[in-house]
């Protein structure tokens, strides 16, 4: 899919500042390699005091993305406002209801990604967490996969996602890893209380690092020859199997 097709893209030095100081959403900013002066480094300081990801790229990628003069700065715009994990967490709490998150690491592909909101809110869960870096983009691609539930389940985003699945576990949450590593499966385990389900992607699973901060890993019993299952797929088995015990409850 082309960027410019979306049309949230803001181009050139005095332009992208004037976002970042009105506050709009930012998805990333695309500055070209090489490119200095007080207006870049304003750019720069703002984008990381609100922690937008930026990329150094060629001048030829931005050419690509806008047929403007873009002075060697652009901003691609998010089509939806991210979330507070530490707003959530407690309001689902004073609802009654026990938290249920979904945890992304590496999940990159935009499809999937939006497949797996979809799977999520339609199986109740409260929201998902991504990490800003090295996660999907949401794109209308990823909206449309997901059959607009990505408008409906509040997606949070963070910069460290280590540090935000210790603050889960210190407000209550058990969480657990879906990985191929594991010893039980999903259907030995205790998943009715509140709970965070941790996915990897396809190709490298969940990290080595954020399996040590797990309570449990658990996996999918597989009986064929084929060695693993789509996340949305894997992620719906561990959902379902969740919903199913909080209903037992």
């Amino acid at each position: 899919m082309s960027f410019k097709s979306l049309k949230q893209l803001t181009a050139g030095i005095h332009a992208c500042n004037d976002a970042l100081r009105d506050g709009r959403e930012i998805e990333r900013l695309f500055i070209r390699k090489g490119n200095h002066g007080p207006g870049i480094e304003e750019i720069i300081t703002r984008a990381k005091e609100r922690r937008i990801p930026f990329s150094f790229v060629p001048n030829e990628k931005l050419d690509r993305l806008t047929n403007v003069n873009h002075q060697g700065v652009v901003a691609l715009h998010a089509l939806i406002s991210y979330e507070e994990l530490e707003d959530i967490i407690p309001f689902v709490y004073e609802r009654g209801a026990s938290p249920l998150v979904i945890v992304l690491d590496r999940i990159t592909d935009v499809r999937n990604f939006g497949a797996i909101v979809r799977t999520a809110e339609s199986l109740g869960a409260h929201a998902v967490l991504i990490p800003e870096k090295g996660s999907a983009q949401i794109t209308t691609e990823a909206i449309k996969t997901s059959a607009g539930a990505i408008g409906r389940l509040p997606i949070c985003r963070t910069p460290d996602l280590d540090r935000s699945l210790r603050y889960l576990q210190q407000t209550g949450l058990h969480l657990v890893a879906a990985t191929e590593k594991a010893e039980h499966t999903v259907f030995q385990a205790g998943l009715s209380g509140p709970l965070a389900i941790l996915m990897g992607s396809e190709e490298d699973g969940v990290s080595e690092e954020l399996l040590t901060l797990c309570d449990a890993k658990l996996k999918i019993p597989m009986k064929g020859s084929t060695g693993s299952l789509n996340v949305s797929v894997a992620l719906g088995i561990f959902l379902y199997e969740a919903v199913r015990q909080r209903a037992a409850v």
